[in-house]
């Protein structure tokens, strides 16, 4: 797994918009800075791997809908990551993520997490 200046964890899925919109929004400005990023789905966050699965999701202004997020955030070349443990623990399988998202292990999350220049936990 090829390290990235920030790593953006989110813990929390479709049940907390909230907590979603922040974390792509931030991890987009980070992009729009010049650094690389991954954004890693953990615990219930990992129902986010699901192609189509942001649609709908908008807190409302100032923050931007979070498919619109997703869309600039892959467009340039942001990374997203899923929790593979989590995402069994959850009774979901590999063939049901979106294709662009890798699935990582344990190790993988500290190698992000310690590669980091920053990080941003939103539990």
């Amino acid at each position: 797994m090829q390290t990235t200046d920030f790593v953006a964890t989110v813990f929390d899925g479709t049940s907390n918009p909230n907590k979603v919109t922040v974390t792509f929004t931030m991890a987009l400005n980070a992009l729009l800075k010049g650094h690389t990023t991954t954004i890693i789905l953990m615990v219930e966050a990992v129902e986010l791997g699901k192609p189509g699965a942001t649609a709908g999701m908008a807190i409302g202004k100032p923050f931007e809908p979070v498919s619109d997020l997703l869309a600039k955030y892959m467009d340039k070349g942001g990374r997203i990551a899923i929790c593979g443990s989590c995402m069994i623990h959850n009774g979901l399988t590999a063939e049901q993520m979106d294709p662009r998202f890798e699935v990582i292990t344990a190790p993988d999350v500290i190698e992000l997490l310690m590669g980091a220049k920053g990080s941003l936990q939103v539990t």
